[in-house]
């Protein structure tokens, strides 16, 4: 696979899973005591830190998206 996410949309997907990941389980926040939600954001924040450290974002590969300049 080609890199196809840009600098920009790698520093949003950083910030938002290191977000995601803070709130699923430093927050202290009730509606993240529940399994479902606490483990979705968890899952959903390693996977936007995997794509912000490979520079590859399987969704824009089907879609045929490219965010960066290259």
């Amino acid at each position: 696979m080609s890199i196809n996410v840009g600098t920009l949309d790698r520093i949003l997907r950083g910030a938002l899973g290191l977000g995601l990941l803070y709130l699923a389980f430093f927050s202290g926040l009730p509606a993240f005591e529940g399994a479902v939600l606490k483990y979705g954001a968890a899952l959903i924040g390693v996977v936007m830190l995997a794509v912000a450290a490979t520079r590859v974002c399987p969704v824009y590969s089907v879609l045929g998206l490219k965010t960066c300049r290259t």
